[in-house]
């Protein structure tokens, strides 16, 4: 880390009418982020600050992740105390890691005193290992103790997400002995929604929200009015699981549990929204083989995290290649098998990626599970004879008229028809295979079920070509 934030002298000031800030989608205006980068390259910081000056901490993050990487250390510079603890919880990973590394430990530790537990141990936990300890050493003794405790959890799990500022009181008091104590302690955390009542063990026995305390008479015991009936969160649950009982159960907020049954901290709603997003992005581009797909994501790590995958599709690929090459000397009495080939190839693997991203889904929702796995294989198939079947008449019309040659249009409509219920099967086993071995089935399920459905259908089709006389 390095001082290099407090580098930008006040240089020749430029008039800058202010443009509109927001677009109708709510996302800053091209025009204004340009102000902002003029204001900034012309070293005039008075400027910087005016225009940055009303923006919600969230445009504030958005702002540094519109500005290209060599002027982001500028402009947090130009900045100054607007780049609080509130935006730097709202910035893209890689961007934030960009700023930190800019920044004294000191500045950081600083920073990090200043959020929630949660957002400081996901700015803290990026770092590397001897910058961490840095930071650490410069955090008060009771921040430091509760970030440690929270970097010891797996990445990904409950207690990596957590917040520690919580209400939590025993069982005996009353309504009144708890508003009292609310307003007496001023070192209590001011943002909850709900307070938890424990046992003498420490352990949640009830949650009362602030509107049952606020309606309640004061001489009626937190035991007659608390919820007993609660959601808890194991502290090592992953954060998916976290985020589907969550949606389940419409919470607002849940307690987290140690081993021991002992309440340690609280996950809220606005945790479980990004969870939730970042969760259903990383399966999608699982999917497709891009890594974590950020665009701020450095060249390097983008390469090693698509090549790999794009070397095992080149491997597969050769499977449906030495299919061709086998049927080579039939491909060659009829060009036309040349032609339709790759339709009967496409066709199975665009429905083979529609099935297999519905039941990545289903998996990762919990919507598909073993008491339904027969029932959902059986669906599948059912659509995909309904969707093969149309193809395949559409198909099969459209060859007989163009080649004048019916026995080929029968040929590639039961290629298509096949092919399509193969692609359907596939994309349901496959993924559920994957699940069953413990394996992310949203990592390297497209591999097998495109190798499948490309190789099947050259088969097929040049199979059934050479076995219904079409070809020699």
């Amino acid at each position: 880390m390095s001082n290099d934030i407090d580098t930008i002298p006040p240089d020749n000031p430029v008039t800058i009418e202010t443009p509109v800030t927001l677009d109708e989608d709510d996302r800053l205006a091209s025009d204004f982020v340009e102000s902002v980068h003029d204001a900034l390259d012309a070293g005039d910081v008075e400027a910087v600050r005016r225009l940055a000056q009303p923006l919600h901490a969230a445009d504030i993050a958005d702002l540094f992740e519109l500005t290209g990487r060599d002027r982001r250390v500028p402009l947090a510079a130009a900045l100054g105390d607007l780049l609080g603890a509130d935006v730097l919880a709202e910035l893209n990973d890689y961007v934030r890691e960009d700023l930190i590394d800019a920044l004294p430990a000191a500045q950081v530790a600083d920073l990090a005193e200043q959020m929630e537990t949660d957002d400081a141990v996901a700015m803290i936990e990026d770092l590397e290992e001897d910058e961490q300890q840095a930071v650490l050493a410069e955090l008060d003794p009771e921040d430091r103790a509760a970030i440690e405790d929270a970097l010891s959890y797996p990445e990904e799990s409950a207690g990596r997400i957590m917040q520690r500022e919580l209400i939590a009181v025993p069982e005996h008091m009353s309504v009144g002995q708890l508003i009292d104590y609310l307003r007496e302690n001023h070192d209590l955390t001011t943002e909850f929604w709900e307070v938890f009542v424990v046992d003498p063990q420490h352990r949640p026995v009830g949650t009362c929200q602030l509107s049952w305390i606020l309606r309640t008479p004061r001489n009626i015991g937190l035991s007659d009015v608390m919820k007993r009936n609660q959601t808890l969160i194991p502290v090592d649950m992953d954060q998916e699981e976290v985020a589907l009982r969550f949606q389940k159960y419409a919470l607002i907020s849940a307690a987290v549990t140690d081993n021991a049954g002992r309440l340690i901290g609280v996950i809220t709603a606005d945790d479980i929204v990004h969870i939730i997003q970042e969760e259903a992005g990383e399966d999608i581009l699982r999917l497709s083989g891009a890594g974590e797909g950020d665009i701020n994501e450095p060249i390097s790590e983008s390469y090693k995290a698509r090549v790999r995958w794009l070397i095992a599709n080149l491997g597969t690929a050769m499977v449906g290649s030495s299919i061709i090459w086998f049927f080579g000397g039939a491909i060659e009495t009829m060009v036309a098998l040349a032609v339709l080939m790759p339709i009967v190839a496409s066709i199975g693997g665009n429905a083979g990626t529609q099935t297999l991203a519905v039941t990545v889904r289903a998996l990762a929702t919990n919507q598909l599970t073993e008491s339904n796995t027969m029932r959902s294989v059986g669906r599948d198939i059912r659509v995909a004879l309904l969707i093969g079947a149309t193809v395949a008449v559409i198909a099969g019309l459209g060859a007989g008229f163009v080649f004048a040659n019916w026995l080929l249009a029968a040929v590639i409509a039961a290629a298509i028809l096949i092919n399509i219920l193969v692609a359907g099967f596939s994309g349901v086993v496959i993924p559920l295979i994957l699940d069953r071995l413990d394996q992310d089935p949203a990592v390297s399920s497209s591999i097998f079920v495109t190798m499948i459905t490309d190789s099947m259908g050259f088969l097929i089709f040049l199979g059934l070509a050479v076995a219904s006389g079409l070809v020699g």
